[in-house]
């Protein structure tokens, strides 16, 4: 059976919404890199998960809905979503619209991470 990038990124985007982060931290491989303005640019898993985990701590409401998920290469997927969420110190909240490609390598491990927030 070939490797969907398209459901790879699907259930990796699940895992993130339950917060589980055993299965985020399996998806990453160990030299991934992450790139975001938001965020900036991270390299290896350690970073990326630890950036994951402070997130979290700061907005542990967020539920993202992705409104489209598409194929662009056998190893790589492009998501555009939007997602809501509740600094939990100030109570400000959080609205984002964006797009990421999501890579894989031949054992279905992300290595990278491409992310492009849209202004709302």
């Amino acid at each position: 059976m070939s490797f969907d990038p398209a459901h790879a990124v699907r259930v990796f985007h699940e895992a993130i919404n339950a917060l589980d982060f055993d299965t985020i931290d399996d998806f990453f491989a160990e030299d991934a890199v992450y790139g975001s303005v938001k965020v900036g640019g991270l390299k290896g898993k350690p970073d990326i998960m630890a950036a994951f985990r402070r997130y979290f701590e700061t907005y542990p409401d967020q539920v993202a809905t992705d409104e489209l998920i598409e194929i662009v290469s056998p190893s790589a997927a492009r998501s555009v979503w939007r997602l809501k969420a509740t600094n939990a110190q100030t109570g400000e909240p959080l609205i984002r619209f964006g797009e990421e490609t999501i890579t894989f390598n031949a054992d279905g491990r992300i290595i990278s991470v491409d992310v492009t927030d849209y202004k709302v």
